[in-house]
């Protein structure tokens, strides 16, 4: 009998779910990826290879796995084939392996240009720090009902009438709103039909293929994008990615029965992180030398996969996981980054806020109210030795042990794998998530 596992991240993602899906995949015959774009970015070390991956699934270094983009994926077809060339040059084979949903909504070249005029119209304090990739307004597209679809591309006549259509709209916008250039109707076309033809012999119906690889008894894994709290329901808005990214999306953004998804993994670093603008209550001082804030952030090489940017860090945050765990339906949890922590001679965890005189347990809705937060922190014994690379519980110091049994306790969750290092082998399993 088949079981499904979907990979969230707990936080406002780079909790490090690349690793842990590539890690998961020996258990499983299909990855799915269900929401986000070329946004994301998975970074996986495998031996002396390090593979930054955006939009084709981390399973696709092993060998014979499928690998399926669902119609929640908002898609750059450029930067996919783009992406699927370097990962062929290196010796890994994609083509015959990966499907994309027909019903992906194409990111084209006025979105990104929307998405960095917008973002560059605001003051420095109100922007959102979005990728400029143009996921945003490509969403907009799709719930506006006027985005072009991967299926478009198979209609050349058509695709060009909706593309006209489109830019005539989104022009104006661009020129006259936003006093941004106009967008060229030929070289978007031109660019979208070059690489049509590269992804049209990929194009499948995913949902059909993975409800009948379910009903074969094939276990499938369901990859999540950034992270809970930025998910743009739960997470805190404004701040916030534009599209689901809770374990519920798995269904909807693949096309497949909720009862399909048996075993939810949350992702968490053993701190916390967040790239771009937003609140962030346990937030940590990462410029100055010798502070826990300066260690999370080199050590932990806390820089965006996609962007580059620096990441800010803070102590890990009881609240913030809880409300992800309540919004998931977290099965069991995933500690990543605990070597980071190796040498700090004290460790703090948030275990709640102070919010207009009164204690808060849970992570509130929307960020002005989570501005307003002051930690309460409760502090730990650190350690001196190396966790680095550890593979079973009790290589771990007993402070360590000690840490992820209050992460436990305080948050009411299971911690059933805890990562040592970025390498598949530098893993501690406490219980399967295939099991």
């Amino acid at each position: 009998m088949a079981k499904n596992v979907v990979v969230v991240g707990t936080q406002w993602g780079d909790e490090g779910k690349g690793k842990i899906v590539d890690w998961l995949t020996d258990h499983a015959q299909g990855v799915v990826r269900f929401q986000g774009g070329h946004n994301a970015g998975h970074t996986l070390v495998v031996g002396n290879n390090v593979y930054k991956l955006n939009l084709v699934p981390s399973g696709i270094v092993h060998p014979g796995i499928k690998c399926y983009i669902g119609n929640g994926v908002v898609l750059d077809i450029h930067h996919l084939v783009s992406e699927i060339n370097e990962l062929e040059a290196g010796g890994i084979e994609v083509r015959s392996r990966l499907r994309i949903s027909p019903g992906c909504p194409l990111i084209l070249g006025y979105h990104s240009a929307l998405d960095r005029a917008r973002e560059a119209a605001k003051s420095l304090d109100s922007r959102i720090g979005t990728t400029g990739k143009g996921i945003g307004p490509t969403y907009e597209d799709k719930v506006a009902r006027r985005a072009l679809r991967v299926y478009d591309l198979s209609f050349p006549e058509r695709f060009a009438e909706k593309l006209k259509e489109n830019l005539d709209y989104h022009n104006f916008v661009l020129t006259r709103y936003l006093g941004a250039e106009a967008v060229d109707f030929n070289t978007v076309l031109d660019l979208a039909m070059a690489n049509a033809e590269q992804i049209k012999p990929m194009v499948v119906d995913v949902s059909a293929e993975l409800n009948a690889a379910n009903k074969a008894g094939q276990n499938l894994l369901f990859e999540g994008a950034q992270g809970a709290l930025l998910d743009i329901d739960h997470g805190t808005y404004p701040f916030v990615t534009s599209s689901n990214c809770v374990a519920g999306q798995a269904s909807a953004g693949a096309g497949v029965g909720p009862g399909m998804l048996h075993y939810v993994l949350g992702i968490t670093k053993a701190y916390c992180t967040r790239v771009g603008g937003g609140p962030f209550p346990s937030e940590l001082d990462i410029e100055t030398a010798d502070t826990p804030g300066y260690q999370m952030s080199h050590k932990g090489c806390e820089f965006g996969t996609v962007t580059g940017r620096k990441r800010r860090c803070g102590w890990f945050d009881v609240p913030a996981l809880k409300r992800s765990s309540q919004i998931n339906g977290v099965s069991g949890l995933c500690i990543t980054k605990l070597d980071v922590l190796d040498g700090l001679p004290e460790l703090k965890i948030c275990t709640g806020y102070t919010l207009n005189g009164k204690l808060v347990d849970l992570l509130p809705m929307g960020s002005d109210e989570v501005a307003g937060c002051q930690p309460v922190l409760e502090s730990m014994s650190g350690w001196v030795e190396s966790t680095a690379g550890a593979t079973s519980l009790d290589e771990l110091p007993a402070a360590a042990r000690a840490y992820i049994a209050r992460i436990e306790a305080l948050c009411e969750t299971r911690v059933d794998i805890i990562s040592t290092g970025p390498e598949r082998n530098e893993t501690i399993l406490r219980r399967h998530p295939f099991a």
